[in-house]
């Protein structure tokens, strides 16, 4: 759930939420970067389609055996809101994000997190400050998307309600990822809080604007290994240790659907963030 400030969630937390608990439940917003179609004199921080920009010594990343990744979207590190994120993303240098999207084989791969092999179907690029970068024509199987400039702004950021995170604070006994007696999961509020932010939308930072339960979930479950159950008592630590790098959501003006308007994403462990280790990432995504 986002919005260009956090004043205005201020003003839904105390309209539905006792003040003391509305200033706890403020207290766990954290700041994003929102990415939208950048117009008239907005400061073009990325894009979504087009053709990319990549290290003379990078390939166009390609799934083996399957063929090539479709270019998602970039961003340009430096030109993001300096210091905005609470975490250590990279000031300067170049993001390029492909997925394999179903182009090819109508859809029959499909890219799963918890399914290692399948994981080469989405690739993040990471081009240091100062490297040489060449635009790349797709590849000639492949139709790009339409090319979106994208700019930038900051946003507050905020879990659902059900989200561990939340439920550490409001109800630490409480079964993780069910609804519990407090004012926060009253349907009046987790109603407004629909209202406020019913789009995932691009994101970079910040918590995950999930469409189908918490990504981290998803992702923690495959860190943890083949087989681990949706009732591991360890798969709230393991959520713990991952940090949306980027989220994309399906988007009219570039012509990219993600299943049934879904949005696709790329979660990092803060060390691998901070050591600039994006091969380490795990991509998933979700839709409706």
């Amino acid at each position: 759930m986002t919005r260009n400030s956090s004043g205005a969630l201020r003003a839904l937390a105390h309209a539905h939420l006792p003040s003391d608990v509305a200033e706890r439940w403020l207290g766990l917003l954290r700041p994003g970067i929102r990415l939208a179609p950048a117009g008239g004199d907005d400061a073009v921080v990325g894009q979504l389609g087009g053709e990319p920009k990549l290290p003379d010594d990078v390939e166009w990343p390609e799934w083996e055996g399957h063929g090539p990744l479709s270019f998602v979207a970039s961003v340009d590190c430096a030109a993001l809101p300096a210091g905005a994120l609470d975490v250590p993303f990279p000031a300067a240098g170049t993001l390029a994000f492909f997925y394999f999207d179903g182009q090819l084989d109508d859809g029959e791969a499909v890219v799963d997190v918890a399914d290692d092999p399948s994981r080469a179907g989405a690739r993040v690029v990471y081009a240091p400050a100062g490297t040489p970068l060449t635009e790349r024509a797709t590849p000639e199987e492949l139709d790009a998307y339409p090319h979106v400039p994208l700019t930038a702004r900051v946003e507050a950021t905020v879990a659902e309600p059900t989200h561990p995170q939340v439920q550490r604070v409001f109800a630490p006994d409480a079964e993780p990822f069910q609804d519990y007696e407090h004012p926060v999961c009253s349907e009046a509020f987790t109603d407004a809080l629909w209202e406020y932010g019913e789009v995932a939308g691009h994101q970079l930072g910040g918590t995950p604007q999930s469409v189908q339960g918490p990504v981290e979930a998803e992702v923690a479950r495959a860190a943890l290994g083949p087989g681990t159950s949706w009732d591991d008592p360890r798969l709230v630590e393991e959520m713990r240790e991952w940090l949306l790098l980027a989220q994309f959501d399906s988007d009219d003006a570039a012509d990219m659907m993600w299943g049934d308007t879904g949005c696709l994403y790329w979660l990092i462990r803060p060390k691998d963030l901070a050591e600039l280790r994006f091969d380490r990432a795990l991509f998933t995504w979700q839709c409706c």
